[in-house]
């Protein structure tokens, strides 16, 4: 597995990760077993994947409690990436006390001493600043030892230009993928920062995968897609398959063309078994073709720009 700095940080972590929200999360995810999603994780170590995305709401805490099973005896093998401001019992907030303790349940689920990066999950737009309570906090953390890095996850280049400008954010962890381009410039400018950048929601909540089409229907938490916006992603689907022809998964081509910017630090794709993890890891081989990446940019540029759609 190649490796990438996760920014000036001094972490090294795999350019393809572990997005771990599945484990323990039947309710979105469908059941996996203790014993699945520890196996799971442990083949994605062994593997080389060595990146880790979780947070407090994950499963209500599951994620990170099978997580430190699977770490133990093992945690120097590992980069951990947590969250706060989303807890465990669904409750969100920011308040600064809630936020600490929120920190010391993760570290007790997760059977460690400290987190390599601590995220606020999908804060105000008002907390985004240096002298907030939240990025009090975060400073008093990494000062602490509890927390190597820290910054936001977040869903534009808007908020990443923010935290760039306003914040000592270490980090960024931001939504990016063939349908969600809008974040490329701001990427760009966190690497000339030395901040190390994470891409989640990589394959489009599954739209990338290619199972999906416009007559697909949903239930659940991807039920929030309006039948128009489900007919729009389906033909935008077929462009995007089109365009990388049939000699490549539609998986493979969604995560290589993330990859293809060297300044993102790392993918987190979810993996709800052995085959699917297997297809994410393989996107770490080999790469696309200038042209195919172009058109796939320019295909965001003539459909999707100044129309954004929903997540």
């Amino acid at each position: 597995m190649k490796k990438r700095s996760l920014g000036n940080t001094g972490i090294q972590v795999s350019e393809v990760g572990f997005g771990a929200w599945q484990l323990g999360n039947e309710k979105d995810w469908g059941k996996m077993t203790d014993d699945e999603a520890i196996h799971l994780v442990s083949t994605a170590m062994d593997a080389g994947s060595n990146f880790f995305d979780t947070a407090p709401n994950y499963g209500a805490g599951k994620s990170e409690e099978l997580l430190g099973k699977a770490f133990k005896g093992k945690r120097d093998q590992v980069v951990i990436s947590s969250k706060c401001g989303h807890a465990s019992n669904g409750e969100q907030t920011f308040e600064p006390d809630k936020m600490i303790s929120s920190v010391e349940d993760s570290l007790r689920r997760l059977q460690t001493d400290y987190l390599d990066s601590l995220l606020l999950h999908n804060p105000p737009f008002s907390a985004m600043n240096g002298d907030s309570p939240q990025f009090e906090v975060l400073e008093k953390l990494k000062q602490e030892g509890k927390i190597r890095a820290y910054g936001a996850s977040v869903d534009t280049g808007k908020e990443m230009y923010e935290l760039l400008n306003q914040t000592e954010s270490q980090v960024i962890e931001v939504m990016f993928n063939i349908f969600h381009q809008e974040p490329a410039e701001a990427i760009q400018a966190a690497e000339n920062q030395g901040v190390g950048v994470i891409t989640k929601v990589p394959l489009d909540s599954g739209w990338l995968t290619g199972k999906y089409d416009a007559m697909s229907r949903f239930s659940g938490i991807r039920s929030r897609w309006s039948v128009d916006e489900i007919e729009r992603r389906g033909k935008l689907v077929e462009q995007v398959r089109h365009i990388v022809g049939n000699d490549i998964s539609m998986v493979q081509a969604a995560l290589k063309f993330i990859l293809s910017y060297p300044e993102v630090s790392t993918i987190i794709p979810g993996a709800k078994d052995i085959q699917q993890f297997n297809q994410n890891i393989a996107a770490s081989e080999g790469s696309l073709s200038t042209n195919v990446i172009k058109e796939l940019k320019d295909l965001w540029a003539e459909e999707i720009k100044g129309s954004e759609l929903s997540w």
